[in-house]
């Protein structure tokens, strides 16, 4: 498939910025096609593990359902919003993310829930997170395979980053 090209390329992030604002976020939207072909949005923490996105989810459910119906998704994060009111706009930086869900399975459920507990359980101690993990059994670990990623910041960003490397 095609993918559309960005329309305001020059607020394009870069490979590697996109990359980075998936690494720092705490949480993402999943949506997919959900029962009787209406979109299902829905929030989750992830994390962003060796070029892919994971996700803890139950074993089952309506996002569980609609993946195993339609793996196609999309899976959004945003990285900053500020609302500038005197402005009329906000200033945001997100990336939008396009694959297909599946059930990850074996070493990869292990090695992307453990990267998930690093995420999100750091204070704990790493033998107590690998504990969790280990004998965790009512969980599914859902990988986005990413085909296509764009990520985009306000132009008023652009603009500084431009005003900085001409300062420079």
């Amino acid at each position: 498939m095609q993918f559309r090209t960005m329309r305001r390329s020059r607020q394009l992030l870069s490979h590697e910025e996109s990359e980075e604002v998936l690494k720092r976020g705490s949480h993402g939207i999943l949506a997919c096609l959900g029962d009787g072909d209406y979109p299902y949005a829905v929030p989750l923490n992830y994390v962003y593990y060796d070029g892919k996105i994971f996700l803890h989810s139950a074993k089952e459910g309506h996002k569980v359902d609609a993946i195993l119906h339609h793996p196609k998704v999309s899976f959004t994060v945003v990285d900053e919003d500020t609302i500038i009111g005197k402005e009329y706009t906000s200033y945001f930086r997100s990336v939008i993310v396009f694959g297909k869900a599946s059930l990850a399975e074996g070493r990869a459920w292990k090695d992307a829930f453990l990267a998930m507990a690093d995420k999100y359980c750091a204070s704990q101690p790493i033998a107590e997170r690998i504990e969790k993990v280990e004998t965790c059994s009512q969980a599914l670990i859902i990988v986005i395979e990413i085909e296509h990623c764009t990520g985009k910041e306000a132009v008023e960003y652009v603009r500084a980053k431009t005003d900085t490397a001409l300062s420079c």
